[in-house]
């Protein structure tokens, strides 16, 4: 074999590579396009996601009532975050240190803490709150639990 015999038998191995490879990535793509896309799933999922937006929506409107604030008021972006301070007895301007980067995080534990205790529960219903809202929320809304007021600070 001479060189010019090796050259082109390295590029017709190297243009039948990339054609297979190309080949299967299609094969591959297209099988994952045809499960990810079953109306089914995506339906069942969307009704999953509809009955939790529905039972928050609920538990919040029933946690306000509770707090002798009006219940449509959950339906309101960042005013039921205002409510939500009234009914834990935390100042207004609260609401704005919600828009600053990391410190809304420390005020977020802060109110869940603050809502739990204006209820009666401890620090693990608060974490509850926290990590698992779509089943403390609803107890505290549909639960037996009775709003005390705003937590004393000392």
């Amino acid at each position: 074999m001479n060189l010019k015999t090796i050259k082109l038998l390295g590029i017709a191995s190297l243009t039948s590579l990339f054609a297979t490879g190309s080949a299967l990535a299609q094969a591959t793509t297209d099988q994952l396009t045809m499960t990810t896309q079953s109306p089914v799933a995506g339906g069942l999922v969307f009704i999953i996601w509809l009955l939790i937006v529905v039972l928050m929506v609920a538990s919040g409107w029933k946690v306000f009532v509770k707090a002798e604030q009006p219940g449509w008021a959950i339906l309101i972006p960042i005013f039921n975050t205002y409510i939500t301070l009234k009914v834990i007895g935390r100042p207004w301007w609260w609401l704005l240190l919600l828009f600053i980067p990391f410190v809304n995080f420390i005020i977020w534990i802060l109110m869940m803490l603050d809502l739990a205790k204006s209820f009666g529960k401890g620090v693990g219903f608060a974490i509850g709150l926290m990590f698992l809202p779509f089943i403390f929320y609803p107890i505290l809304g549909f639960g037996n639990a009775n709003y005390q007021g705003p937590a004393v600070r000392i």
